[in-house]
Parts: structure tokens; sequence; C-alpha cells
């Protein structure tokens, strides 16, 4: 049989070191917290920005609709002729086209206008991919604040194979 003294009783701690393991405790939960928001404002983020674009090129927007023939790119724009496929739009003679969705030279695409400008935006598989590039970007921004602030590692892990995927197909759908 065992001696009631080689039992072992709970050490009671002071009071002073209660009150700093509460403290330490209530830290990682303000640090979970906090990373936690910065990583929804990160994605919130990209959504609001992949969004202003996304809508014309899924066409939920459509105000014109038509086709542009590439006539000369400059460093970060394309321009060339519009014309509209439907009865509702006009000819115009110059609308402009981000270079990494154009076409090479002489080539035509499909695209919407945006209402009230010269800007126009692909439409299809490669223009929804290109205008989810800023979600994609912050998928991946946020997949570090996860996975360093928050340590959640296969959540981050997911989170930035998503958006480097999402990268992926967005480079691959414009060549």
């Amino acid at each position: 049989m065992a001696s009631s003294s080689t039992r072992t009783r709970p050490v009671k701690r002071s009071r002073v070191r209660r009150v700093g393991e509460s403290a330490f405790g209530a830290l990682l939960v303000v640090r979970l917290v906090v990373m936690g928001l910065l990583a929804l404002l990160l994605l919130a983020g990209g959504v609001w920005t992949s969004w202003n674009t996304a809508q014309y090129a899924m066409l939920a927007k459509v105000h014109e609709r038509g086709t542009m023939t590439v006539v000369a790119c400059g460093e970060e724009r394309c321009t060339g002729p519009y014309v509209p496929t439907a009865g509702d739009g006009k000819r115009r003679a110059k609308v402009s086209l981000v270079e990494s969705v154009a076409p090479a030279k002489g080539g035509k695409v499909e695209v919407t206008v945006k209402p009230g400008t010269t800007q126009a935006v692909r439409t299809g598989p490669a223009g929804i991919l290109h205008a989810c590039v800023p979600f994609a970007g912050a998928l991946l921004l946020a997949a570090l604040v996860v996975a360093g602030g928050m340590r959640f590692r296969r959540t981050a892990w997911v989170m930035g194979l998503l958006g480097a995927a999402l990268l992926g197909a967005a480079f691959t759908a414009t060549l």
C-alpha cells in the first residue's frame, strides 16, 4: 500500500503568477483576433478590387459588348477600334485594353466597355481570371498572416496554394 506521503498535492501558485498566466493567455487571444481581422481585411480588399473589373468580365453589368481589334500596344495598355456585337452599342474608333490580356497586334478579342469610359474589359474565362488576380494576391498575403500570426499552418497552406493556382490559371489563360 502506498503511504499518504507519496501522493502529490497540487502546488498553490501565487496570486501574481496566476494573474501573469491569465494576462499571457489574454494576449494570445488578442493576437489571434488581431491577425484574423488583418487576414479578413486583406481578403476583403482583394475581393473588392477584383470585383471592380470582374463584374464587367462576367457580364454582370453589361452595357456595351463587342469586339476590339488590337492596333497598337503601349507599355501598359493596347488600343484599337471597337465594334459592338449587339445593336445597343456604338462603334468607337479607339478603346483601350490592359496589355496583359490583349492578343497580339491585329488580333481580335471579345470585350465589354465600361460605361462612360473608353476602357475595355476582356470577357470570358481569360477576362474573369485576369480580374481575379488581386484576390489571388490577397490570398497569398493573407496566407502569410494566417501562418505567422495565427499559427494555422494547414489553413495557410491551402490559402497560399489556392492563390498560387489562381495566379497560374490567370497567367496561362491570357497566353
